[in-house]
């Protein structure tokens, strides 16, 4: 299963480099390629947790299947941009995410407070999404995370990426103030996250940013 989303991913790219005086076309063809991704990487985290199947009592929006399609705008100067889909079915969220014009090397991504794009700097979006109150950090830290602590990825040398999350921490539209991400946003930064520095790991200017809308 693994590499088969590793072979997705790499369609994903090529469909981001070609075609580009086509740019709607490449676009959807993007979109299609993220959706595919996440149906696969949604039914290996289905299969391989079993603690799903083992809950008795489920809360209401666990068999919803839900799906969000969002593009990540160039912010602070840069021309990062990009398209990610979230998936939720049976209790599991996967985040499947095709970026563009980066700088070569390790980028943060994070979820932040507000679905707002609207400044030059990305800075309208607020902060990162801590529901919890938890210090920032490697997601899975005994130490504490925050949700909205995603982590780290490495765009090529020609500013390429694409990045998978599943997780049952997060859902889309159930209304739960820990988990809900409808209403936030996705930031991509100029640098890497350090996971020490409080309260957003030192990981730079933000350089891309999208609302999460349903």
């Amino acid at each position: 299963m693994k590499h088969k989303i590793l072979g997705l991913a790499l369609v994903a790219l090529c469909l981001f480099v070609s075609c580009k005086s086509d740019k709607k076309e490449t676009e959807t063809a993007a979109e299609d390629a993220a959706t595919e991704l996440a149906k696969e990487a949604a039914t290996e985290a289905t299969s391989e947790t079993p603690s799903v199947s083992e809950i008795k009592e489920k809360p209401a929006y666990f068999s919803e299947k839900r799906k969000v399609l969002m593009s990540l705008d160039s912010k602070s100067g840069s021309t990062a941009s990009g398209n990610i889909v979230f998936t939720q079915e049976d209790g599991i969220v996967t985040m499947i995410a095709v970026l563009d014009g980066l700088s070569p090397g390790e980028h943060a991504i994070h979820i932040h407070d507000k679905a707002d794009c609207s400044s030059d700097d990305g800075k309208s979006s607020g902060g990162h999404w801590n529901p919890t109150a938890q210090p920032h950090g490697k997601w899975g830290d005994a130490k504490g995370y925050h949700k909205g602590d995603i982590g780290n990825f490495t765009a090529n040398g020609e500013g390429h990426a694409t990045m998978t999350k599943i997780t049952d921490e997060w859902c889309i539209g159930c209304g739960d103030a820990t988990k809900d991400i409808v209403g936030k946003a996705i930031i991509v930064h100029q640098g890497a996250d350090d996971f020490t520095s409080q309260p957003s790991g030192a990981a730079g200017a933000r350089v891309s940013c999208g609302g999460i809308i349903e």
